[in-house]
């Protein structure tokens, strides 16, 4: 029988949230970031992933994360909330200041050890997600894809964004690619296992 997969992040604390890399805390320990446009769906879903429905904050209005979020999971492990790109009317100086903090803090964190990237299975592979992807294949990120809100697609119609986006991917050992959605909890096991890699976390509990 299958071990259950344990939810370490049910324990995840807010801890702060910063408008720039300089202001986040001390350096040190384990971090992974999330990452994604605007309308991917990235409160959500930390929100199912860490099973705390108001842990991170989900808006009908997308690009309301503009700080660096940081959460804590223990003393060494955090997860990182980084400000959504690409879709919120806000004005352009607000945006460049957004990609400025993100792109400081992605080439200077040395405790992040890999990138959720959250991608709306309708709409993958956008300029966003390709600068992305471009910056941890430059520096050796390992990134986890999360083709989010899957379950607007019928399930054939998923699987083939998915074996489509595999097959695009394909010869980059760095990358790896699930099915994601909050709403039905599809894939949720799957990212804490990825996580759960990253942070270090035994399979054994």
């Amino acid at each position: 029988m299958q071990n259950k997969i344990i939810n370490h992040y049910q324990q995840a604390e807010f801890l702060t949230s910063v408008p720039k890399a300089a202001l986040a805390p001390t350096d040190e320990g384990i971090e992974i970031a999330f990452a994604g446009r605007s309308n991917a769906g990235k409160s959500s879903a930390l929100n199912a992933i860490t099973g705390r429905k108001a842990l991170a904050r989900t808006s009908k209005t997308p690009g309301r994360t503009q700080h660096l979020i940081f959460f804590t999971i223990d003393e060494t492990r955090r997860l990182v909330d980084l400000p959504g790109y690409g879709y919120a009317k806000v004005p352009l100086q607000v945006k460049r200041q957004w990609h400025s903090a993100m792109e400081t803090y992605l080439n200077e964190r040395q405790s992040l050890r890999g990138l959720i990237l959250l991608m709306d299975i309708r709409h993958p592979m956008t300029e966003f997600d390709q600068q992305m992807l471009g910056w941890c294949q430059h520096s050796q990120m390992p990134v986890h894809i999360l083709l989010t809100k899957a379950d607007k697609l019928k399930r054939g119609a998923a699987t083939n964004v998915l074996l489509g986006l595999q097959r695009q991917l394909q010869g980059q050992d760095h990358i790896t690619i699930q099915l994601f959605s909050a709403n039905k909890h599809t894939g949720v096991d799957e990212a804490r296992e990825q996580l759960d890699k990253w942070m270090g976390f035994s399979q054994g509990g």
